[in-house]
Formats: C-alpha cells, sequence, structure tokens
C-alpha cells in the first residue's frame, strides 16, 4: 500500500519584502520625500537663501494664489498651450500611425526617422527652433516676407509665441505618439479590415470604423499622458528667448507657464513656500486630469456595454 505525502507549500517569507525594498526606498527617497517636504514647505514662509528658517503661515500661501493675477496668466498660458500642442500633435500622430501601419518599402526606417525627434536633445532642439522664428534674420518669417506678407513677430505676440513654443512641442513628440498608436495599431485583427473592405468601405471608412473605435484606449491614454506633460511644460518656454525673458515668459508674460511662474518664484525672487503653493497647484491639475481620464474611459466602457447587451425587442 503506497503512501502518499502532502507537503505544505513554502511561506515566502521576507524573500518578497527583499525584491521590493530597492524600489521602497528608492521611491522614498527622490519620490515621497521630496513630496511631503513640498508640501509643508508651502504652508511656511521660506526664503531660498535661508531655508531652514521656516515661519509657520498655514494656507496663506495658496490663499495668495486666488490673488496673484500672474498665477492666473501662467494658468491659462498653460492650457492654451497644451491645446494648441497637444491636439494638432495627436492628430497628426495618428495619421503618421496610419501611414506606417500599411504594408511600405523600408517601414523600420521611417519608423526610426519618425523617432529621432524624440531622441534629439529638447535644448538644442528649441534653440533650433528659435532661430527658424527670429524676427529679422528667420527662416519662416524670410518666407513670408518673401511672398509679401508681413513679418510675424513670433516673440512678442501671445498667440505667435504660444504658436512657435507649440509647433517645437508637437515636432518633438509626434513620432513618439505615432509609434503608440502604430503598435496599437498592429493589434488588430485583419479579419476586421477584411470585412469591411468586403462591405465595399474605403480606406478613411475603414479607418474610422475599425482602426478609431479599436484604438479607443491607447488614445485616451495618449490624451492623459499629452495633457500631463502640458501642465509640465518648462524647457521649452523658458529657452525660447533665454535668460530673464525666458524664465518670465516673455516681454509681457505672454507664454509663462505655470512651471515657469514656480521657477520665478523659487529661484528667482526666492519665495520658496510659494513657490511649493504652485506646485502643489499643478500637482491638483494633474489629479484631476487622470481623474478626468479615468471617468471618460469608465463612461465610455458603460457605453459598449450598454450598446452590446441591448436586445432590441421582437416586433409581433
Amino acid at each position: 500500500m503506497s503512501t502518499i505525502i502532502i507537503r505544505r507549500p513554502r511561506r515566502a517569507g521576507g524573500s518578497g519584502v527583499l525584491y521590493l525594498l530597492p524600489f521602497v526606498i528608492i521611491f522614498g527617497v527622490f519620490g515621497l520625500f521630496p513630496l511631503v517636504y513640498s508640501g509643508i514647505v508651502s504652508l511656511n514662509d521660506v526664503n531660498l537663501q535661508n531655508p531652514s528658517m521656516m515661519t509657520f503661515i498655514g494656507l496663506q500661501n495658496y490663499g495668495k494664489l486666488f490673488a496673484d493675477p500672474f498665477f492666473w496668466n501662467a494658468l491659462w498660458n498653460t492650457i492654451t498651450l497644451g491645446v494648441l500642442a497637444c491636439g494638432p500633435q495627436l492628430i497628426i500622430a495618428l495619421g503618421v500611425a496610419n501611414l506606417l501601419n500599411y504594408k511600405m518599402r523600408f517601414q523600420t526606417f521611417w519608423r526610426v526617422i519618425i523617432l529621432i525627434p524624440y531622441a534629439t536633445s529638447v535644448a538644442a532642439a528649441t534653440l533650433i527652433f528659435a532661430q527658424l522664428y527670429g524676427h529679422d534674420y528667420g527662416l519662416i518669417n524670410s518666407i513670408i516676407s518673401s511672398v509679401g506678407l508681413p513679418k510675424v513677430d513670433w516673440q512678442g505676440g501671445t498667440f505667435a509665441s504660444q504658436f512657435a513654443i507649440a509647433t517645437i512641442v508637437t515636432w518633438r513628440w509626434m513620432g513618439y505618439n505615432a509609434l503608440i498608436y502604430l503598435a496599437s495599431m498592429q493589434s488588430i485583427p485583419d479579419e476586421l479590415y477584411e470585412a469591411a473592405e468586403l462591405d465595399g468601405a474605403s480606406k478613411w471608412r475603414q479607418f474610422v470604423s475599425v482602426t478609431l473605435p479599436s484604438i479607443r484606449g491607447t488614445i485616451m491614454f495618449t490624451v492623459v499622458i499629452s495633457t500631463i506633460g502640458a501642465l509640465q511644460l518648462f524647457v521649452e518656454p523658458l529657452l525660447y528667448e533665454g535668460g530673464s525673458i525666458g524664465v518670465q515668459g516673455g516681454v509681457s508674460r505672454q507664454y509663462q507657464t505655470l512651471t515657469l511662474y514656480m521657477y520665478q518664484q523659487g529661484w528667482t525672487y526666492f519665495h520658496l513656500g510659494y513657490a511649493s503653493s504652485i506646485a502643489f497647484s499643478v500637482l491638483l491639475l494633474v489629479i484631476i486630469a487622470l481623474g478626468g481620464g479615468y471617468l471618460v474611459r469608465a463612461a465610455i466602457v458603460r457605453t459598449r456595454a450598454r450598446a452590446l447587451s441591448f436586445t432590441p425587442k421582437a416586433v409581433s
């Protein structure tokens, strides 16, 4: 008669904790601690020249934000720059990804080419675009004046300067988003396109009726990530004119973003407590963007589930 031996599974013990420990330490030192410390600093009156001397003032820094016209100007500039950069960027990325999804020669070459702007130094790209948008000797104004149109003040004009900065952001991130869309498009079953083609659908109809609904989640992801990136826009407007004008966001603050205003308050005026409150306002906007993306995604899922579960009643 054979004996059956049942062994109890070994407990993981502390091995799992040891695997997580490096991440916990790095996140605690470089993520959690700066966040908590910034929150504490935002509740105090702190000067960067003497950061150890803190005077607790409660929510006065946050109250000051509501009465600060420069804060609201920076918030509005951040929103308009985000709209000018994110919208065209994602639309162009969708079109480029759809083209790359077709069979063509040198597919790998073209995919590498569109990723080059993302791999390029943002500082170098901004300085080159600043030269292109120069008022007197810039290439863009030279082309405009060659057709008899007046030159555009790409630095002084509010819309013109924001448009110029938005083109830098679009140029840099379009290829990155296009590759994300392309990876999602390649997971769509070919049978869906074959069925649409048998029904006589054109390439445009296939794109609208098959491709877009199939990558809706990816589109939502890129919209949220691009929105968060727009809220944190810093290097492009800082280096567009450079120096103190760049920190100020132009002569009349026409493209000063929230992160630029935070930098100016903290590292130019040494108001570290007030700068920390601006940083937390940006964090709040990021949380709102994430929450909005989650709610939209949940609404889309519910709508699709309701459409799939709907069964029309038979007509007697």
